[in-house]
């Protein structure tokens, strides 16, 4: 869907967007209920899954900055974050041991917010006209957001990694 959502913001068809974005997040819900109900679940499907919303969501935050409806600096942001987040977990990975995954509390608001800005953007350019101050109340929480948890990631792994590291030279 990211390539079908991309092209439908930046052709301007944000209502269409909208219904992308929602059945996205549907298929997604549903995909992870089923996962954890029936036990479906498998070590490249959890990395995979949450590469393919990582991916949905810089695209999508792309495309909307693409037609000016969220701000550049933000998406830099949000890659900053997500690759460092990523090329962290694997060099702790091939140089530490190996890494269990698990987004903290604040990472899954950051999600969620994220989702919320996506979500509320599309449906303020296409369905109403809706107060600015809300747009760029979110687009702050997410930069707030964006940037504790890079701090979180990058301080937690830290310290996990210089106690291991200790450990191994007593």
């Amino acid at each position: 869907m990211v390539p079908v959502l991309t092209w439908q913001i930046v052709a301007h068809n944000h209502s269409t967007a909208l219904v992308i974005a929602v059945v996205a997040g549907l298929t997604d819900a549903a995909d992870g209920y089923l996962a954890k109900r029936f036990g479906w679940v498998s070590r490249i499907g959890s990395i995979l899954d949450p590469m393919a919303d990582k991916l949905l969501m810089i695209t999508a935050f792309a495309a909307l900055a693409w037609v000016g409806l969220l701000p550049w600096w933000l998406i830099i942001l949000t890659i900053i974050r997500d690759m460092s987040i990523v090329t962290g977990g694997l060099f702790y990975h091939y140089l530490i041991e190996p890494v269990e995954a698990q987004p903290t509390m604040l990472s899954k608001l950051n999600t969620t917010m994220q989702v919320l800005l996506v979500a509320v953007t599309l449906v303020l350019s296409c369905c109403m006209a809706g107060p600015e101050w809300l747009i760029k109340l979110l687009i702050y929480a997410v930069a707030v957001l964006t940037s504790i948890t890079l701090v979180q990631y990058v301080w937690t792994w830290s310290v996990k990694a210089f106690r291991m590291k200790h450990t191994e030279q007593q």
